[in-house]
């Protein structure tokens, strides 16, 4: 293979893990029965990793009581608490396929995923901000014929449930290749998919995130990004239980004055976030106030980060070896990650190197053939951590995984010399204007340097002559003193090309965001593009 060819794959000196999530668990147990395993701030609830085992274990017990066998469908509806992650070690335990599902959703979605993987039993939060739990769900259930039980975190259901565990039932000998989670994607149009991941898949992708930023049994890792998405239960709770370090929970759901607090309290070795939420902490009033100096490291995914937010994350958050990753659902989700060592100018314009064992190439989108090294095109990636397929969808699973087992993302990048790969947008997020394919992210960390804006996303909408055109949405520093269209524009001139230049503006207060973190794109698109 000559190295003009955008194909890598990560080779390791460390081998993949053949475990299941329960048997590693009980490795890290009888290494570090007296670490700390999980704190809870909200509640002040701690456990060790003796007792933790122990409560997961009463829980695997008291769900094969239940009735709930290898195999069968356990939801999970709620924010991030103590309980979200027993129930995911728990069901892993027996086998069982916990289904994640997000807590934005409405009763409609909810029936629709309820239905969809045909859930047996749901655990879900009482009520969470504006959310009645409950109410949603004995509004659907009667739609629901699979689901025979509901059980509310913080209710008597939940006492109940763990009052049935007996303790002579024995555990199923269980293969690392059982799935055991399913995780809705976020479809932009009709229903969400559910990617169907095994043992093998999530313990190795947060296994060897964890070994990328050198976690150890001394790391306390603060995360406050969604358990129902791979960014809080892989690279979060796996990442720490198979290196024997802390899993903290700072809020129920994204607080970032709750999150800086337990950074403080908990002396937490490490943070974890998407850009939008590191620059809520950083724009804290009295950010200044808190006691960082613990932290060393971190994982910023979701969306680039953009540079000068980087530099206040290393230099006054303390994290000199924040990490940046790539990935998505199907792939467990991490395939490109930044390594502590890395430059600025790496964490920022890249999103990293392949990780171990996985392989990743850049093709043409339209033939599938491999491209020179500094062209874009769409980025695929295989291995270990490309997901078993869509949950009873072989035909959606044939558009995404090829016969290769190649998984397509969707996303158009571009690898470099040295293999680290930059994402340029999505493929369906690439503005096509009088015959010029413009790429969104280029002019987004353009127009981060000027002095007026926070925040900004570029999209394409509709126009007569051109196909599209480009609008700049932007979240001003000062409300009270916006940037304008003609700053906007004399900024760009001689220093963008004339096409790349914004010919539409928008001044929000906020973006439409997914509870992941991640800007809606279309939304904006849908509402400011007539």
């Amino acid at each position: 293979m000559t190295s003009e060819s955008s194909y890598t794959h990560g080779t390791s000196g460390t081998a993949l893990l053949g475990d299941t999530i329960g048997a590693n668990l009980d490795r890290a147990v009888a290494a570090w029965p007296d670490r700390e395993a999980l704190v809870d701030v909200p509640s002040g609830r701690r456990w060790t990793y003796a007792r933790f085992g122990a409560d997961v274990d009463a829980l695997a017990r008291a769900l094969l009581a239940s009735g709930v066998a290898k195999g069968d469908r356990v939801g999970i509806w709620a924010v991030n608490c103590p309980e979200w992650v027993l129930v995911q070690y728990a069901t892993a335990r027996i086998g069982a396929i916990m289904v994640n599902i997000n807590p934005a959703y409405r009763t409609h979605e909810v029936e629709y995923v309820l239905n969809q993987a045909g859930i047996s039993l749901l655990f879900a939060s009482l009520s969470h901000k504006s959310s009645d739990y409950r109410a949603m769900v004995e509004e659907v259930r009667g739609g629901c014929p699979q689901l025979r039980e509901t059980v509310y975190f913080g209710d008597p259901t939940w006492e109940a449930l763990l009052g049935r565990a007996t303790p002579d039932v024995r555990f199923e000998a269980l293969s690392c290749d059982d799935p055991i989670n399913i995780q809705y994607t976020s479809g932009t149009t009709g229903f969400p998919k559910g990617a169907t991941l095994s043992h093998h898949n999530i313990l190795n992708n947060g296994y060897f995130v964890g070994e990328s930023v050198a976690y150890t049994e001394q790391d306390r890792i603060c995360i406050p990004v969604p358990f129902y998405h791979c960014f809080g239960m892989v690279m979060g709770n796996l990442a720490a239980t198979s290196h024997g370090a802390c899993m903290v929970i700072p809020a129920p759901s994204f607080d970032p004055k709750a999150t800086l607090d337990a950074v403080q309290q908990e002396r937490c070795t490490s943070l974890y976030g998407v850009p939008t939420m590191f620059i809520a902490e950083l724009n804290l009033p009295d950010f200044a106030s808190y006691d960082l100096s613990s932290l060393r490291t971190g994982i910023m995914a979701g969306s680039p980060c953009p540079v000068e937010v980087m530099k206040r994350v290393v230099a006054e958050m303390h994290m000199a070896e924040v990490s940046i990753c790539y990935g998505m659902t199907e792939t467990s989700p991490v395939s490109l990650q930044t390594r502590i060592e890395d430059d600025l100018e790496h964490r920022t314009g890249t999103v990293g190197r392949v990780l171990p064992h996985l392989e990743v190439k850049v093709v043409d989108p339209a033939t599938g053939v491999t491209l020179p090294r500094g062209t874009a095109g769409e980025l695929c990636t295989r291995g270990y951590s490309v997901m078993l397929g869509y949950w009873n969808e072989p035909e959606k699973t044939a558009e995404a995984v090829d016969a290769g087992r190649w998984m397509h993302t969707g996303d158009l990048a571009v690898m470099r010399e040295d293999g680290y790969v930059e994402i340029v947008g999505r493929i369906k997020d690439m503005i096509i204007r009088g015959g010029e394919n413009i790429y969104p992210r280029e002019i987004e960390e353009f127009l981060y340097a000027h002095p007026k804006i926070r925040d900004v996303q570029i999209v394409g909408v509709p126009h007569e002559k051109y196909g599209e055109e480009v609008l700049a949405c932007v979240i001003p520093h000062d409300a009270a003193d916006p940037v304008t269209l003609e700053d906007l524009r004399a900024f760009c001139r001689g220093r963008l090309a004339h096409y790349k230049i914004p010919s539409r503006l928008q001044i929000l207060g906020s973006f439409p965001m997914t509870v992941s973190g991640k800007v809606r794109k279309v939304e904006l698109r849908e509402k400011y593009g007539v």
